[in-house]
């Protein structure tokens, strides 16, 4: 744990190896650095709109709860912008071509049993907004780039600008955190939860590598 006692910090502190192998990936260091082919990008942005569907579901689930009702916000929402991508990737009949992995969909089916956990939803809700908020800027200017998108098609995924400063919100975000009402067990469960989900999300990154980026996978 840190010396500080800020929860925000301990969750960081005690996720950081896992959030680096996350963002280290091979599959992501290909995107990042134009060797991964289109389909590939296609092919994530569809397990991301899995996902992201089973987590926003369980936020409006749980926009009133005292605990993780404060993480809500429909500006942070990604389904309608992934649908946007997707359209623009795989055309307006998207939705036939595409369909969850098995990692995504063990994923997905964890995320949904948060439902009856709101310090896990929020567990999830850390390790995938803050993530695409931070680090998930630099996969959009890549993917731009890369792909030779115009303007947001393709990459209205990572565009937060409804959220307005986003060093800002990240800030807000973590007194959020710091603020929560868990005694020690409960902060604990929610590490080992954020850690989890981090280790989910690897899996399928590894399944894309596999899939679409020889070479990538590990």
């Amino acid at each position: 744990m840190v010396e500080d006692g800020r929860f925000s910090e301990q969750l960081k502190a005690a996720t950081w190896q896992a959030h680096g192998e996350a963002e280290g990936h091979g599959f992501t260091r290909a995107l990042l650095d134009g060797a991964l082919p289109v389909d590939g990008y296609a092919a994530m942005t569809a397990q991301h709109y899995f996902a992201y569907a089973a987590l926003e579901e369980v936020g409006r689930a749980l926009a009133d709860d005292p605990l993780a009702g404060p993480f809500v916000d429909p500006a942070l929402f990604r389904v309608p912008a992934l649908e946007r991508d997707l359209e623009a990737l795989h055309g307006p009949d998207w939705a036939r071509h595409v369909s969850p992995t098995p990692p995504t969909a063990t994923y997905a089916a964890r995320i949904r049993q948060m439902a009856d956990d709101p310090a896990g939803y929020v567990a999830h809700h850390y390790t995938r907004y803050m993530g695409d908020v931070s680090g998930g800027q630099f996969i959009g200017k890549a993917a731009a780039r890369a792909y030779g998108f115009s303007g947001t098609a393709g990459t209205a995924f990572y565009d937060f600008s409804a959220l307005g400063s986003l060093p800002r919100f990240k800030e807000a975000y973590r007194a959020r955190l710091d603020a929560l009402d868990l005694d020690e067990t409960a902060r604990r469960a929610m590490i080992r939860e954020t850690g989890l989900a981090y280790q989910l999300n690897t899996e399928v990154l590894a399944d894309l590598g596999r899939r679409h980026a020889s070479g990538a996978a590990a």
